[in-house]
């Protein structure tokens, strides 16, 4: 038994120091960079902004949005191979959309199939494991480096140093970071697994790049202010499933209820105020095993949340503030290029962050 004595950072333990800025305007900061990667040998211009792999923001309809913001998705696992295909000749997919896979054979046969017969049309593979530390996904990407040499590939999911150098050196591009930290995400509480963070990043990032690699902070946004928080702490992509779910273009059927409010009307009648939802819930909830896979296996618990997220604007608005707040951050450290942010960034650490007194 070893305890790490040292204190762990999450997002809310922090905020960014303001510096001198030679900066006017947010219109003088570029949100894009040019990406390129260890072995793969494309590159992108993009924001580092990516959805989850989460079968309600996932999706092609949220997948065009994203493209057409330069920022990044990451389809879901469960489309089949016909809609696959569909959607990759139908739209131009070969730099911001990843298409997902797991251990499963027919999911490993489904993305052979896609290199094999359509090799210009999608090249970026997600391997979306929780738990990466098991033997065979290192094994698959050796497999698929030495296969398909000029994927781009990204593999998720870790916390520590180790095993990020271990799977970027076995052909890994870019390591997924992140183990609990999800809004939908129950792994903490079910098995006392898990990082905060903000030191993830910090550790990972630090790795990653030092041999070549890069890091996609999966988890933890809350507030729009984290995504600089996470970029200022090293990671090049923040996937984010929670912070859009609920959203309009998210997959699902707007649920609308009808609740009885504290206030009477003239006849001295209950008020009653409706309310719109959509549903959202993680990918190792029981909803997820039941929708996706038939039904939860006797040997696992279900380690992710169903819930009824209040109906957001469209993805657009949300992308609008997020590309906004980032620009406005890089005013504030005077970072004027998206790469740059980390190089600007000092954190304090705090106690309280926010002043929630007008928040519901």
């Amino acid at each position: 038994m070893k305890i790490y004595e040292q204190t762990e950072l999450d997002f809310k333990d922090v905020l960014i120091k303001p510096k001198r800025s030679y900066i006017n305007s947010r219109s003088e900061t570029d949100v894009t960079r040019e990406y390129k990667f260890k072995w793969c040998p494309r590159k992108i211009i993009g924001t580092g902004v990516i959805t989850a792999n989460m079968a309600t923001v996932g999706t092609f309809e949220i997948a065009k949005h994203m493209m057409q913001n330069k920022m990044f998705c990451c389809l879901h696992k469960h489309y089949s191979l016909d809609e696959l295909i569909k959607f990759i000749t139908e739209n131009d997919c070969s730099e911001y959309v990843f298409l997902s896979m797991g251990l499963r054979d027919d999911d490993i046969e489904k993305i052979y199939t896609i290199l094999d017969q359509y090799p210009d049309k999608c090249r970026n593979i997600c391997i979306d494991v929780p738990n990466a530390y098991i033997p065979r996904v290192k094994e698959l990407v050796i497999r698929m480096r030495q296969k398909y040499p000029d994927i781009l590939l990204m593999v998720g999911n870790a916390v520590t140093a180790e095993l990020v150098e271990d799977l970027i050196l076995s052909g890994a591009d870019i390591i997924k970071c992140g183990i609990g930290s999800g809004s939908a995400c129950t792994t903490r509480r079910m098995t006392g697994v898990g990082r905060p963070q903000l030191s993830t990043i910090f550790e990972c990032a630090d790795v990653a790049h030092g041999i070549g690699g890069m890091i996609c902070s999966d988890g933890g946004i809350v507030h729009i202010g984290d995504v600089a928080k996470a970029f200022g702490a090293g990671a090049d992509f923040v996937m984010m499933g929670g912070f859009f779910a609920g959203c309009l273009e998210a997959a699902g059927d707007i649920i609308t209820k009808k609740f009885q409010v504290n206030q009477i009307d003239e006849n001295g009648e209950f008020l009653i105020e409706t309310k719109q939802f959509k549903v959202f819930y993680g990918m190792s909830s029981e909803y997820a095993q039941k929708t996706h896979y038939c039904g939860m296996p006797s040997y696992r618990a279900s380690e992710g949340r169903f819930v009824e997220v209040p109906l957001k604007p469209s993805i657009d608005r949300l992308l609008q503030d997020i590309l906004g707040g980032l620009r406005s951050c890089m005013t504030y450290i005077g970072a004027r290029r998206l790469k740059d942010i980390s190089k600007c960034t000092t954190f304090y650490r705090v106690n309280t962050q926010l002043n929630t007194v007008f928040e519901k």
